[in-house]
């Protein structure tokens, strides 16, 4: 790989929207300050591909957690991506055709600069439709947009939960039952497409598990708890993360997971457990939950994810 200056690009959603209370994306950038690189920071809309370059119109960023107002920009102006040592995929999902395409891009300058995630794997591991590969750590799932075949597994299982293929977040899940207007699960499939219909999982009552999985190896995890009569225990949607261990069972899943990830150049992934079982979310695009971890353990993972880039 072609030697660079210390500098980092980050593309990123729109820098004002980053949280900096919860966000993954501000503690790998302190990090990355700490050891003296220079960060660009960009989104999608200003990367262009001409004349076989990569170059994105960047603004070149300060972070100081401390501050109120978190970030400075210093300067922006066309930076070739090629230039940095590392360029980081960090906007969230939709994984729409914007994502893609960005993935396509990309990788044109994948063999001079490492990407974090790898974009053809980014593009090639779906998250939810991953999770297909491991089907045996799931509860009842099925795919579909079909909906007398939803209706079949729904009447088989009688609770089950709906989720959009490519949503993020925990946004747009549902609880659905036998109950439930058929005009109403329609109208979600005609919104969403194909989507994700699992079991319904009461234990998630007591919340689901974030296990933070770099270069193939569980680093660690945290328990996120619903808020009261939710379903739903993403951080974003009102959830509560807390310390947690792992048992040796959800350890064990991990590792499998971690290991194939590894293989398809997945430096960082987030996978979520319910009580043994794989969610089906395998978080590729942009892994969150780090400062969460950090806040309740000490342990900055981030370090951990820059050791690891900084050894290849």
């Amino acid at each position: 790989m072609t030697k660079h200056k210390k500098i980092i690009a980050i593309q990123g959603d729109p820098i004002h929207l980053i949280n900096k209370k919860t966000d993954t994306t501000l503690l790998l950038a302190l990090e990355a300050q700490r050891r003296s690189y220079k960060i660009y920071y960009y989104e999608t809309k200003n990367l262009t591909f001409f004349k076989n370059k990569v170059y994105a119109f960047s603004q070149e960023v300060e972070f100081n957690e401390n501050k109120k107002k978190f970030y400075s920009i210093k300067n922006s102006k066309i930076f070739d991506l090629s230039q940095a040592s590392f360029v980081f995929m960090r906007q969230n999902p939709p994984f729409n055709m914007d994502y893609i395409t960005a993935t396509f891009i990309l990788e044109r300058i994948s063999k001079k600069t490492k990407i974090i995630n790898d974009p053809f794997a980014v593009r090639n591991i779906p998250e939810k439709l991953y999770s297909m590969e491991f089907l045996k750590f799931m509860p009842p799932t099925i795919f579909s947009n079909n909906m007398n075949e939803i209706k079949k597994f729904l009447n088989k299982h009688k609770k089950v939960v709906i989720k959009p293929t490519h949503g993020y977040g925990g946004k747009n899940i549902f609880l659905v039952n036998e109950t439930t207007s058929k005009n109403k699960i329609i109208k979600y499939i005609k919104k969403q497409e194909h989507i994700m219909v699992q079991k319904f999982l009461p234990q998630i009552r007591r919340g689901d598990k974030r296990i933070f999985i770099i270069d193939g190896k569980v680093k660690g995890a945290i328990r996120r708890i619903p808020k009261k009569g939710s379903i739903v225990s993403n951080l974003g949607q009102g959830g509560k993360a807390v310390k947690t261990v792992l048992t040796k069972d959800e350890f064990s899943i991990a590792k499998k997971i971690a290991s194939n990830l590894r293989k398809k150049r997945i430096l960082f992934a987030g996978i979520d457990l319910i009580s043994n079982y794989l969610t089906g979310d395998i978080n590729v695009t942009s892994p969150t939950g780090l400062k969460n971890y950090k806040d309740l353990t000490g342990i900055d993972l981030a370090i951990d994810i820059w050791d690891c880039l900084e050894r290849r």
